[in-house]
């Protein structure tokens, strides 16, 4: 048992016998550096469930934790932190313990424990993937693998917006302009072409606008009348029909789409375990109308539309049926709800990675679905972040001034290699050895500059400032993780394996080894906190933080240069266990780390 789930135990133990109450979890973190203390418990959360004094309830606490755990040296409260003192031995023998375990820190699912399913990309198929659709993707594609690395199963899933009136001005505008043209004889990715299309229908649409403005129709006239957004209509209209002609046209053109985010999901590194279309989900949710008229959720007006009155809950009425019968969005989005837990009957909750445009939309959809009855409506997320802006401004889809996925990714592959030639870093490698480490450098300080804000944040993102071998970016890490690998190739070369194997037990530690142990203890706790709170944030500064660490140590401590055989083989392996809790973080913000830079 580690030291955090010790004290996690003995914490709640404390709290069950001196309060009577029953603590759900223990905030663990690090004691900041101007107090005594090896690891603190946040006393604040548990005011929630125990009234009193924060400072007293820490004070009686830490005396149960000196009473009943050998490691415990001492204590301290400093308002409602309760900064604990942990005996010099333990640090070693923890270390021992886990020196060898390539998977510290992450847990396996327990058999029978509820799933987990995380939603996130669900693009339209109009138009390639943007930066926006990337932060998207980085923030679902890790909550994910850091759920899954707390002890849950996990499914990852889309929906994609594959109907509608914004795809058919795609396949209208190709329909009039595109002579024919594929992928294949353009040499587009096809989801570059189809959006190509989708601005050369807003183009299109402004002149006509503009014609029949000067004809001295009103603007908001000249929107509803232009004969090109009424023929748009016209084919969506043909499409819910199951016009052929439409139909296979659709089917062509999102053909091609899907191959292109196919390949720009390989490249940013992210996948899926099973997708949803909104063309077989859109009429979903109509049968659980009924359902909610016949029990009271639901109420029809004069017009015979269906709405939810949500006043008491402090929001307001939301429409879940028109009154010619057809579905919105809101039905969709609870029919959908309810099919993935047919199709995934071991799924407990979900998260839906959107846009923070849309919190009021989930705040009805999770209401309305804790109304109808289910309960595991009240496990369900809605994981919410900011927009990303450029210097440049805002971006706009349908007047071209994107910043495409796919392009972003090239050029900070491009921005890695400049700045890496000025810094005259890889010497000795070839051409193929460098453009590979290029995209692993541009790639990782993409994800971490993106991952490590809070992600209700808004960012400016500049591919320069986050291609950075210095401070708290993705590079920076990186060339930490690849010094280490240099240490140890050495080591290897030039020391008995056996040698390199061995427990240290009796050992003085230095104080820059301690917090350097102190530090890889945590991980276990902040992977925990990181999927409560659904923020890679955690886990990304956590990263920084011990890799900070780790420097202050090398700066300050021989490893392979120092005289006692005893110092070099637990630096060493304290190295290597360092090395493997970077990789393991990273890879839970999907990200790699190069052997050598």
């Amino acid at each position: 048992m580690s030291l955090q789930e010790s004290l996690d135990k003995h914490v709640k133990s404390a709290v069950l016998e001196l309060f009577q109450k029953e603590l759900e979890t223990v905030e663990f973190q690090a004691t900041r550096k101007e107090f005594d203390g090896d690891i603190t418990v946040v006393v604040f959360p548990m005011l929630r469930l125990i009234k009193g004094n924060p400072v007293q309830i820490g004070e009686a606490i830490g005396n149960f934790l000196v009473d009943h755990i050998d490691t415990v040296k001492a204590f301290n409260v400093v308002k409602g932190f309760l900064n604990i003192e942990i005996k010099a031995d333990h640090y070693l023998n923890f270390f021992n313990e886990i020196k060898d375990e390539i998977d510290f820190g992450l847990k396996q699912p327990v058999k029978g424990d509820k799933a987990i399913m995380v939603e996130y990309s669900s693009p339209n198929t109009n138009k390639p993937l943007h930066l926006g659709h990337i932060r998207n993707n980085l923030l679902g594609y890790s909550v994910s693998e850091i759920i899954k690395a707390s002890g849950k199963k996990v499914y990852k899933t889309q929906i994609i917006n594959d109907r509608g009136i914004h795809i058919c001005k795609s396949m209208l505008a190709w329909q009039r302009y595109g002579n024919g043209e594929t992928p294949e004889s353009t040499g587009l990715k096809g989801d570059k072409l189809v959006g190509n299309y989708y601005v050369k229908f807003d183009q299109e649409y402004k002149k006509e606008i503009a014609q029949l403005l000067s004809q001295g129709l009103t603007e908001e006239e000249a929107k509803k009348k232009a004969p090109i957004l009424l023929e748009a209509q016209d084919m969506l209209l043909k499409w819910e029909a199951g016009d052929n002609d439409v139909v296979s046209l659709w089917k062509m053109m999102n053909g091609w789409v899907y191959e292109g985010f196919d390949i720009t999901y390989k490249n940013l590194g992210v996948d899926f375990d099973c997708l949803y279309y909104e063309s077989d989900t859109y009429l979903l949710g109509k049968e659980f109308v009924d359902e909610g008229l016949r029990t009271g959720v639901f109420f029809k007006k004069e017009d015979g539309s269906v709405w939810c009155d949500l006043t008491e809950d402090g929001l307001d009425e939301k429409i879940v049926l028109r009154a010619d019968g057809t579905a919105v969005y809101m039905t969709q989005d609870i029919g959908t709800a309810i099919q993935r837990l047919k199709d995934y009957p071991d799924v407990g909750g979900m998260v839906y990675t959107v846009g923070n445009e849309q919190d009021y939309h989930f705040k009805v959809l999770f209401l309305i679905l804790k109304k109808l009855g289910f309960d595991w409506a009240k496990n369900l997320f809605h994981l919410s972040y900011g927009m990303v802006d450029l210097p440049s401004g805002k971006m706009k889809s349908r007047e071209g001034t994107v910043v495409d996925a796919d392009d972003l990714i090239v050029e900070m592959a491009n921005t890695a290699e400049e700045i890496s030639e000025e810094l005259g870093k890889l010497e000795g490698y070839s051409q193929d050895e460098k453009k590979a480490l290029y995209k692993t450098i541009g790639l990782g300080a993409l994800k971490y500059f993106i991952l490590k804000v809070d992600p209700k944040k808004r960012i400016l993102f500049d591919p320069k400032e986050s291609i950075d071998f210095q401070g708290n970016t993705g590079p920076f890490i990186q060339y930490t993780y690849a010094r280490i690998q240099s240490i140890l190739r050495k080591a290897n070369e030039t020391m008995n394996k056996e040698v390199l194997s061995r427990d240290i037990t009796e050992f003085d530690l230095h104080e820059k080894e301690r917090e350097l142990i102190k530090q890889v203890q945590l991980f276990p706790e902040v992977i925990q906190m990181a999927a409560e709170q659904h923020s890679p944030a955690l886990i990304a500064n956590y990263t920084y933080d011990l890799v900070k660490e780790f420097n202050s140590f090398y700066q300050n401590v021989s490893i392979l240069g120092t005289a006692s055989d005893t110092e070099k083989v637990f630096r060493v392996q304290l190295s290597r266990l360092v090395a493997n809790t970077i990789k393991n973080a990273f890879s839970l913000l999907g990200i790699d780390v190069p052997e050598r830079m």
